[in-house]
């Protein structure tokens, strides 16, 4: 019999709607281990079981959405993605079914990404109903973060490029700490060098 922890419904929003300037090319498309670094890391939070998925496309959107081809998720296109990462949020938000009651937000450049780290942190929020909840490597937090409903309209009111950092600063008394081995937490793909660095370690 499910329980009532159980029936709480909590999303995912992936951000993957930047044009990757630093880059020089599309990062959401770069290929890691065959397949294009978005796709790894939909399929990740696909195996997560989460009861929604929303990828959040943008200045690729028409080769994001090919790359994720098959998967079950919904993609949204953020037409003001060069507004900065929160309008990327806001986009998710919007998209979310009003029976979601946590989500999720999670970078599109985090190919080491787990569906049991995102379980992990579902769990926490399910035991906790703590307003934030998010990991932490060797004492620093990463990514992804949990933010419950309430503080759903204080996401959407974020401007520019700070997604939900803005946030967990204003309530990191209230934040729940899931402490985890795995350093992909703290690791995403920002340059070239950074690319070709995580393929190093892979191979």
């Amino acid at each position: 019999m499910e329980t009532k922890a159980e029936r709480i419904q909590i999303g995912a929003i992936v951000l993957a709607a930047g044009a990757s300037a630093r880059m020089g090319q599309p990062k959401q498309l770069l290929p890691v281990g065959g397949r294009p670094m978005i796709r790894l890391v939909a399929e990740a939070v696909a195996a997560a079981r989460l009861a929604q998925v929303v990828i959040v496309t943008g200045a690729h959107a028409g080769a994001v959405r090919a790359a994720l081809a098959g998967l079950p998720v919904e993609t949204v296109v953020n037409e003001a993605w060069a507004e900065g990462m929160s309008s990327s949020v806001r986009a998710g938000l919007q998209a979310l079914r009003p029976e979601i009651q946590a989500v999720l937000l999670v970078l599109g450049d985090q190919p080491a990404l787990t569906a049991d780290l995102l379980q992990s942190l579902a769990a926490r929020y399910r035991a906790t109903r703590a307003p934030i909840v998010a990991p932490f490597y060797r004492g620093q937090r990463g990514n992804p973060v949990l933010f419950d409903r309430a503080l759903f309209a204080e996401l959407s009111a974020v401007e520019g490029d700070r997604g939900g950092r803005l946030v967990v600063a204003r309530h990191h008394e209230q934040v729940e700490r899931v402490d985890v081995q795995d350093a992909a937490v703290v690791t995403d793909i920002d340059s070239l060098q950074d690319y070709v660095g995580m393929l190093g370690e892979a191979g």
